[in-house]
């Protein structure tokens, strides 16, 4: 194994943006998502939350629905050669079970894990080199929220980074989204999606679903996989690690009603006492009673996902459900340019 890992950074999680971005976070009091990825400790938490919680890791009928959705798109693909594309990648699981798929049907298959999560993309790495060589996978470190420039940067992945990687003119590119439109307001995201993809690839994407034929009793049952111990301990590293203490207040979960007629599961912490912290030259002051939202995830249904991507140019070509209906993934292509 290479002792070393070569990972590009993005300009959207340079120190100095990174700073801007927790100061206004700071200031709005809205956590933007990404600062509870931040530190090895906040990825190995997460980690932690999402093998005990996550259907796809606690639901073997779950699952299945991934492999399903794997096997059928690796057989759309004619192609010689596939690029996976793993948008906020996470720990790569879900990546290299499609990788290797591809790769079991004769395909040339390239990686590039991007997260905004340094820690997280070298998880997702280390998992894609099971069954890829270094020289296939190109990880990379953005913000997707921020990166005013992505499509420019991707259409010329990893030829930018790797000018002799000589990706072939023939090569497509497959795009996926685990298991983070919940944690973006789809008007932002969403726009996002559809600029990035081409005439004739296609998305694979994933969404939390509320289950059964009531929308609002669906999101109130799943709502223990959030206000639990190890979501607890996971979203207030941020806070500890910002000078805060427990005692300062408590964390409480509520469901809301978001945009475009969503419903979303969200944590404010709520300050018990007065209090202040200084980062830099920069005091943030917090009143009793004060509250900062830390984190959202929205609950779709298979008919919000489709009138969503709808709205946006995107269309969903298959759809896998859980039998528990608590999870979905969708095959996607451009609705405007088509396969």
């Amino acid at each position: 194994m290479d002792s070393l890992a070569h990972v590009a950074i993005h300009c959207s999680q340079f120190p100095d943006r990174v700073r801007q971005d927790l100061f206004s976070s700071l200031r709005t009091r809205r956590i933007n998502h990404k600062f509870h990825y931040d530190s090895i400790k906040q990825t190995q938490q997460w980690l932690a939350l999402h093998q005990a919680y996550s259907p796809s890791r606690t639901d073997a009928d779950c699952a299945a629905i991934y492999d399903r959705s794997f096997v059928e798109t690796a057989q759309r693909f004619t192609g010689d050669e596939v690029h996976v594309l793993g948008l906020g990648c996470g720990g790569g699981q879900k990546d290299t079970r499609l990788a290797k798929l591809l790769m079991d049907s004769g395909k040339k298959v390239s990686y590039t894990p991007l997260d905004v999560s340094t820690a997280m993309v070298l998880v997702a790495r280390q998992a894609a080199l099971q069954v890829l060589g270094t020289d296939r996978c190109f990880p990379l470190v953005c913000d997707l929220a921020t990166a005013s420039d992505l499509s420019v940067v991707l259409d010329n992945w990893p030829q930018a980074l790797h000018p002799s990687s000589n990706r072939p003119a023939r090569t497509s590119r497959l795009i996926t989204f685990f298991g983070m439109m919940p944690n973006f307001e789809p008007e932002e995201i969403l726009p996002r999606l559809a600029a990035l993809l081409q005439p004739g690839e296609h998305l694979l994407c994933s969404a939390n679903l509320a289950p059964g034929s009531d929308y609002a009793t669906g999101v109130q049952r799943i709502l223990p996989l959030y206000d639990n111990a190890l979501t607890r301990r996971w979203l207030m590293i941020f806070l500890l690690d910002l000078g805060m203490e427990i005692t300062d207040g408590k964390l409480e979960f509520v469901i809301e009603e978001g945009s475009r007629g969503l419903m979303r599961i969200v944590t404010h912490f709520r300050f018990e006492s007065a209090r202040s912290i200084r980062i830099g030259e920069e005091k943030f002051a917090f009143k009793k009673g004060e509250s900062i939202r830390l984190f959202f995830s929205y609950r779709y249904t298979p008919e919000l996902v489709r009138a969503n991507l709808n709205d946006h140019g995107l269309e969903v070509m298959h759809q896998w459900l859980a039998p528990s209906g608590e999870e979905g993934v969708f095959l996607v292509q451009s609705a405007a340019r088509g396969l």
